[in-house]
């Protein structure tokens, strides 16, 4: 996985988080005491983060030896074996905690993205994220709704323009929002604009926004807007948009459904890992040590 490369520095900052001048618990593990793991799904849902739990491994000891026996965006159930790693005892149990905090957390999206995805997956819609993301997780979450079946929103601030109640306030109405945001940006930059009424609606429209935005509007209001704009701006629905209900949202005819919780507060995927087999010296060792 070639991009894994820019994830390094992530990797490192949560390791020296956890690890920190040393892992106490693991004193009483020599070494030279050797051993094979396994890391098991605990759950049903679409793992994603393989490579990144590989990652945290060998940055602890790259003399870990490990096997990936899913890849992302596999369906795994409970007990199966996602990988295995061998080697120093030590340092596997270094890497392990921070290693399944990534691969939980980022399966826990693809699985919820798959899952509202899959709810729609017979319409002309299309499910995405938003920038409710982790600081510093931001690129990675977004992978995972990828892996997830579902796509990205904008990734920041610089690579579209979104005008919000803010900041129509701030300078006096949409009409002039629009009107200065485009003499400001090049003709590559789509805008786009949130709306709560059919009102502001129309006012985008007659602006020639890309984007219109219906946020929390109701299920009415929503099929008045979409015929109103006939396709004139892709339709964006935003807000409390759930499994419950996002089937009859996207019914309404809008081409995307944007979901904050997809990153923001989604449930993680639980994994655990198992010392599957250890040298017989490791066994003595630790006899040892409990002895003194």
């Amino acid at each position: 996985m070639s991009a894994m490369f820019q994830y390094e520095g992530l990797v490192e900052r949560a390791l020296r988080e956890d690890i920190g001048t040393g892992d106490l618990s693991s004193l009483i593990i020599p070494g030279d005491c050797l051993g094979e793991v396994k890391i098991y799904a605990k759950e049903q849902g679409i793992i994603c983060g393989i490579h990144i739990v590989d990652m945290v491994f060998k940055k602890v000891d790259p003399t870990l030896q490990s096997e990936l026996k899913v890849k992302d965006g596999d369906f795994i159930t409970p007990g199966m074996v996602v990988m295995k790693i061998k080697g120093s005892l030590a340092s596997i149990l270094q890497a392990e905690r921070t290693a399944l905090n990534f691969l939980q957390h980022l399966s826990g999206i693809a699985s919820a993205t798959r899952k509202l995805a899959d709810l729609v997956a017979d319409l002309n819609v299309k499910v995405v994220d938003t920038r409710k993301t982790l600081p510093g997780m931001r690129n990675l979450q977004k992978y995972a709704v990828r892996i997830g079946g579902g796509q990205n929103h904008r990734f920041g601030l610089y690579d579209a323009v979104m005008l919000k109640d803010n900041h129509l306030a701030a300078v006096g109405g949409l009409s002039e929002a629009v009107q200065k945001v485009k003499a400001q940006i090049g003709h590559m930059v789509k805008i786009e604009v949130e709306c709560e009424t059919l009102e502001q609606v129309k006012d985008a429209l007659a602006c020639g926004v890309d984007v219109i935005m219906l946020d929390n509007m109701s299920l009415e209001d929503m099929k008045r807007a979409v015929l109103m704009i006939d396709h004139r701006a892709i339709v964006e629905a935003s807000g409390g948009i759930r499994e419950e209900n996002i089937r009859e949202i996207a019914e309404t005819g809008v081409d995307i459904l944007s979901v904050g919780r997809l990153t923001h507060s989604v449930k993680a995927i639980d994994f655990s890992l198992v010392v599957d087999d250890m040298k017989p010296s490791i066994l003595k060792h630790i006899n040892e040590a409990e002895k003194n």
